[in-house]
């Protein structure tokens, strides 16, 4: 029976031991750890505008100011002064009537006489005879002769007058009347004279804009925050076994001293990763850490457990700020449940009983 239950636990340990790929030629005494060939990634920074440029636009009042000003009320004006004007009287001699004359008509005396006028010219023509008596033709033209007789001219007798003499006229002068009338003269004439009326003027306030309403511009920057972020330069992935210092993948205390109630890191603590935690995972490619933190007992378990697990993350952050993948880093936060003594509740311990279970520990474990 007892043979069977041997060779049951010898196969179940080489069943698991080809499961579990162990290193090949393990060297006893040491330790190892399975290491995943990194993703290379490298940090690079990327500007990021988490608020826009904008404007903040100020308003002011506009101004006033109180003045005081000489105002016209009553133009200048004219006053015209007229200065009749001076007569004086004068004899004026003139034609009352003019001269004439007057005018006999001597009529024009003619005598009688007559005048003989020819009113028909002498003249001459052909005349047809008497037929010859002794003529033998039967023609009673034959036989006949013709004269060339002449006729003297005929005048007549016109009874006519002769101018004696002619009209005429004889003409009688008519003598002029003079008269006189008075008139009168302008000895200076009518004139106009101009007085000025000087301007009135009064002094009044009013209220004059002095500068008016307005506004002045300030432009507010936009606001970039620089974002670290990991790019992805080579693929990792392959798995092998490394060996490891011993002490290494056991927990091992990172004296850390938290502020009560707190997970914020202080300067020293984080000077404390840098030369515990950063040489060991830098030195150790491919491997992964867990971080743990405990805390006591005092407190609520739930409040334990949270703190506990935002100091555990606190750590890595940090480790992640410096450059080591995320990827490479677990956060346990073990509140009160890994006590290192008999500090439970309901249990009396002195401070420094409770400060050794307020710890934060780190190992080397597989990838």
């Amino acid at each position: 029976m007892k043979r069977i239950i041997l060779s049951l636990i010898m196969l179940t340990f080489g069943l698991t031991t080809q499961a579990q790929d162990l290193p090949a030629n393990p060297q006893p005494g040491k330790c190892y750890v399975r290491c995943t060939t990194p993703d290379v990634y490298e940090n690079q920074t990327e500007q990021v505008q988490i608020a826009p440029a904008y404007k903040i636009l100020k308003k002011y009042p506009a101004t006033f100011k109180t003045v005081t000003e000489k105002v016209l009320v009553k133009p200048e004006d004219k006053k015209l002064k007229i200065i009749p004007a001076r007569y004086s009287t004068e004899t004026v001699s003139f034609i009352k009537k003019q001269g004439g004359s007057t005018i006999a008509i001597t009529p024009a005396r003619f005598g009688e006489s007559s005048e003989t006028i020819e009113i028909k010219s002498a003249y001459a023509l052909w005349e047809l005879g008497a037929p010859a008596p002794d003529c033998a033709s039967s023609n009673p033209d034959d036989c006949r002769y013709w004269c060339y007789k002449g006729y003297p001219a005929e005048f007549t007798t016109v009874p006519t007058k002769t101018l004696v003499s002619d009209a005429s006229i004889d003409r009688t002068p008519l003598g002029q009347q003079s008269g006189s009338y008075s008139r009168r003269v302008i000895v200076e004439p009518t004139r106009v004279v101009e007085e000025i009326i000087p301007a009135v003027y009064s002094t009044i306030t009013k209220t004059v804009l002095d500068k008016d309403a307005y506004t002045t511009e300030e432009v507010i920057p936009a606001k970039f925050k620089t974002v670290s972020k990991e790019v992805l330069k080579q693929k990792g992935g392959l798995t092998t076994w490394r060996e490891v210092e011993c002490s290494l993948v056991e927990y091992s205390a990172l004296p850390i001293n938290w502020n009560t109630g707190s997970a914020t890191l202080t300067a020293t603590a984080r000077g404390l990763i840098d030369s515990r935690l950063l040489p060991v995972i830098k030195q150790n490619p491919g491997s992964k850490m867990e971080i743990a933190s405990h805390t006591d007992s005092r407190g609520s378990k739930a409040n334990n457990q949270a703190l506990s697990e935002r100091r555990a993350q606190a750590v890595v952050n940090y480790l992640i700020s410096k450059g080591i993948n995320n990827s490479r880093l677990v956060a346990n936060g073990y509140g009160e449940n890994k006590l290192k003594n008999r500090c439970s509740d309901g249990v009396s311990c002195t401070e420094r009983q409770h400060a050794s279970n307020r710890r934060t520990e780190f190992r080397l474990i597989n990838n």
